[in-house]
């Protein structure tokens, strides 16, 4: 049941001018204290909350993880220790380890690569040809599509975070390709349940692509402004930058459990996708465009803060916008949001939490690999 929340009575101010400041700097500390605790005090009844239950399956996963750092380690480790909650028996290998040679051993039902740009090919034409299941969940579509494409056709199964890469990797020949995003993995991404470390108005944590600088370079002053701290690589290239030292962290690479606790102790946290068309850094010749959203969409959510995202098409297949997250075109509109969420302490809690809500019921791991299991084993 929704309650209405009244910050507490303060009696009327009577006294001179003087402490008038004062006085009103401490009923906004009582305003801002009584905010933060009933927020807080909503997220933990949500995550505290019952939750669903997945088929716990009878069968044996030979897991090949990326075995590479950040960012794609916490990813495999979110993989691994949901695995182990819905199958037998989990066997955890990295590439450049013999797998072949561990999948002839084990035999187990199904080999599951993360990434697998640098797993040889060959390798899994021997584990399909003595009768095991292959699959492969692609983590970077459509941005390396010039690689994936000459992987793909090798596995029985794939699986893509971007709906645009499905009919595309359909066309090559592989038969069994679906559509499953990441999400969520609540053990790194979660709400402070008390009084939060890390206080901020805006966040941005991500690297400095150039889509990135130039969207923000308009509205950089309003943004910091209004409070924003960025973290991440190569911000360098924000000519402005070495006007806000003390709110651009260059050079630094979060961990998820910083990532999540700056999220967390945040107001608003900015989500601003990467450019699927920057010839820079990407291996996209075809030109796939992207319209799903990106992994920070739903660890951001389950942190129980803000989330103002830019557009993409399919984004309103996970969050209703204007409900349980907010959305944004261009650089005008984020900055008219940014103004309107700071000053509307109501609207911005309840759709953060309710992004939240749905987040913990919707878009876990444990989502993503139960529906991973329907596809392959039925």
């Amino acid at each position: 049941m929704f309650v209405q929340h009244t910050p507490p009575h303060t009696p009327p101010f009577r006294g001179n001018l003087a402490d008038f400041s004062g006085r009103r700097g401490w009923e906004e500390g009582i305003k801002d204290g009584y905010a933060e605790g009933y927020l807080r005090g909503r997220a933990k009844v949500i995550v505290g909350a019952p939750k669903q239950g997945f088929a716990f399956r009878q069968v044996k996963i030979l897991y090949v993880g990326t075995g590479k750092s950040f960012p794609y380690s916490p990813i495999d480790e979110a993989i691994i220790a949901t695995l182990q909650t819905l199958a037998a028996e989990v066997i955890v290998s990295v590439i450049g380890q013999p797998i072949g040679e561990l999948a002839a051993t084990h035999r187990p039902d199904l080999v599951l690569v993360l990434d697998g740009v640098e797993l040889p090919t060959d390798q899994i034409d021997t584990i399909r040809g003595i009768g095991i299941r292959t699959a492969i969940w692609f983590t970077d579509d459509p941005y390396y599509t010039d690689f994936t494409s000459n992987i793909a056709p090798h596995y029985d199964y794939v699986f893509t975070m971007e709906r645009n890469c499905v009919d595309y990797y359909r066309s090559l020949g592989c038969s069994n390709v679906y559509y499953l995003p990441f999400a969520a993995y609540t053990e790194h991404y979660h709400p402070t349940l008390t009084l939060s470390p890390v206080r901020r108005n805006i966040s941005f944590i991500g690297s400095a692509y150039w889509n990135r600088v130039n969207f923000f370079q308009p509205i950089i002053g309003g943004l910091m402004e209004n409070g924003l701290v960025i973290n991440g690589i190569w911000w360098d290239r924000l000519p402005e930058h070495v006007n806000y030292t003390n709110q651009i962290e260059l050079g630094k690479w979060m961990g998820p459990l910083e990532t999540s606790e700056a999220y967390s102790g945040s107001k608003i946290v900015i989500n601003l996708h990467r450019s699927p068309i920057d010839e820079s850094v990407n291996n996209n010749t075809i030109g796939i465009t992207a319209s799903s959203p990106n992994p920070r969409t739903f660890e951001i959510a389950a942190c129980g803060t803000l989330q103002l995202v830019d557009v993409r098409e399919d984004l309103a297949s996970f969050y209703t916008p204007g409900v349980e997250i907010e959305t944004y075109s261009t650089s005008d509109e984020l900055m008219e949001k940014v103004n309107f969420y700071l000053t509307h302490e109501k609207e911005r809690q309840e759709i953060a939490l309710r992004a939240l809500e749905k987040t913990y019921r919707d878009h876990t791991y444990s989502n993503r690999i139960h529906q991973m299991f329907e596809h392959i084993f039925g």
